[in-house]
């Protein structure tokens, strides 16, 4: 075969199908397979690739070895050049291509996953319905209230096919890897996941040379089971067991006891309460690498005074922290009936602005008025009972809205790294407090508010493998986003005083 042969990809094609083999279509990103071709230096036959309409354009590369090669564009068009000798012909060559959008300087330039709180909602693959990045790692958390359990629907499943090894979704009945996996697939529609717990975690995986329209889904909230019902506050476990349910069983509300007999519950004419403080009351604290458990146990007996065919009632509380969530879980053992309830909440934290370094004088005002360059003086706390957990500043980003931390930001801390020269910490005599500051300014073209979002870690104390003693990361923006849990706290506004004066 002689000749050449040259393709332009173009937005003439139509949107529906954003992906494909190599014809005209808008591109971001092409994958040249090339099967076989002569030689190896490209001096018979090779295949060209020009960034642009014309072949004039500036050539991305040049190929003709038996590999797999990508190029990305710079724009919406991208110019493919095939030539061939009269010599030695070949079996040839094979392309595909996907799209992303135009505002999208790189592929890997998206943003996915998050926390979905909403009481119903929807969430879909990056750039659906068009074709999602082959190197996303996106992991989405629906919380929805205590006490209601998810229900999640996929609408629309187009992935690589097969054994689901490079394309996929991921289902956990709770956080990510440390929950049951509900299911694993790369295809199909119409799958519903339904949660025990308040919490259900999708994970969004691709790694295949070829993507597709990616997926789908649904979700919404329905009130779980009211006989049990689990809280874990900052300061104690609140257990809560309905009367008509143990009387329904065969169990005293008066002859419920925990670990320690001597804390008692408040019993109504409708529920037994237990509020448990995570010290006292005989409730145990355990720990491993990555979860922070405390518990105990509610004993309950007959309410028949001289014999039962009723064993005793042993229900089981468990609170547990993974990073910032807590897993709130209640169940039944003794082979009598199973209840198993789970919840999962967030950690109480504050950020609050002081006057000075003594951090004795917190700033009320809002919005809170500075001058140029003016230190401000911040303290995050966490509101928590037990001492053996100690707080973490991770990220704190600026930006002149309270929405948006993503278009127009500047970054004084960022994965532990200090970015802003200003920046400074103070010293806190207790784990659970951190003090630091920076200097006031304003953005450029802006009005004069500052908003700052902070990102904190909890760990457990002098737990040296754990994300508060590991200092700065380095890591990309994808790994960033790819669904480590954070407890995010946003203050201000900090406006600046017209005609203020800079600090000397």
């Amino acid at each position: 075969m002689a000749g050449t042969g040259w393709g332009c990809l173009s937005p003439a094609a139509p949107a529906s199908a954003p992906a494909g083999r190599w014809h005209s279509r808008q591109c971001r990103q092409t994958l040249l397979s090339l099967r076989r071709l002569e030689g190896s230096s490209c001096q018979y036959d090779a295949i060209e690739v020009y960034d642009g309409k014309y072949l004039g354009s500036p050539l991305l590369g040049k190929v003709c070895q038996n590999n797999h090669r990508v190029f990305k564009s710079s724009g919406y068009q991208m110019t493919i050049l095939f030539r061939s000798d009269s010599s030695v012909t070949r079996r040839g060559f094979q392309a595909y291509y996907s799209s992303f959008p135009a505002s999208s300087s790189t592929a890997e330039d998206y943003s996915c996953g998050g926390l979905l709180s909403s009481p119903s909602g929807t969430l879909q693959s990056p750039f659906y319905p068009r074709n999602y990045p082959n190197n996303a790692n996106c992991v989405w958390e629906i919380e929805v209230k205590n006490n209601f359990l998810v229900t999640l629907t996929f609408r629309d499943v187009q992935m690589e096919g097969g054994r689901c090894l490079s394309d996929y979704v991921e289902v956990y009945d709770g956080p990510l890897y440390t929950s049951p996996l509900l299911g694993k697939f790369c295809s199909g529609y119409g799958r519903t996941y339904k949660s025990s717990s308040n919490l259900l975690t999708v994970r969004f995986y691709s790694n295949s040379r070829y993507t597709y329209r990616g997926f789908q889904a649904d979700y919404y909230s329905t009130p779980a089971d009211q006989n049990t019902m689990l809280s874990c506050l900052p300061d104690y476990m609140r257990a809560v067991v309905s009367r008509y349910y143990l009387q329904s069983q065969g169990y005293s509300p008066w002859k419920l006891s925990l670990n320690d007999p001597s804390c008692k519950p408040n019993i109504t004419s409708e529920y037994v309460i237990f509020d448990i403080p995570y010290t006292r009351c005989g409730t145990v604290r355990e720990g491993n690498n990555n979860t922070i458990t405390y518990s105990n146990l509610i004993r309950g007996s007959s309410s028949g005074t001289v014999i039962t065919r009723t064993r005793n009632l042993h229900l089981h509380i468990h609170c547990k922290m993974l990073q910032n969530t807590w897993a709130e879980i209640m169940y039944v053992a003794e082979d009598n009936f199973e209840v198993n309830e789970t919840q999962y909440g967030r950690y109480d934290v504050n950020l609050t602005f002081y006057h000075s370094a003594y951090f004795s004088w917190p700033v009320y005002d809002s919005p809170y008025y500075v001058n140029i360059n003016q230190d401000l003086f911040l303290e995050a706390y966490l509101h928590s009972s037990d001492s053996n957990l100690v707080l973490f500043v991770d990220t704190c980003v600026a930006s002149p809205t309270p929405h948006n931390f993503t278009t127009m930001t500047y970054d004084i801390i960022r994965n532990g790294c200090v970015r802003d020269s200003t920046y400074a910490t103070y010293y806190s005599p207790y784990n659970h407090v951190v003090r630091f500051k920076f200097n006031a300014f304003q953005f450029i073209h802006y009005g004069p508010s500052v908003y700052l979002q902070c990102e904190l870690v909890v760990c457990r104390a002098y737990d040296y493998s754990s994300r508060c003693y590991q200092g700065c990361i380095t890591r990309s923006k994808r790994e960033a986003s790819s669904g480590q849990e954070r407890v995010t706290v946003v203050a201000g506004p900090i406006r600046l005083r017209e005609g203020g004066t800079e600090k000397p």
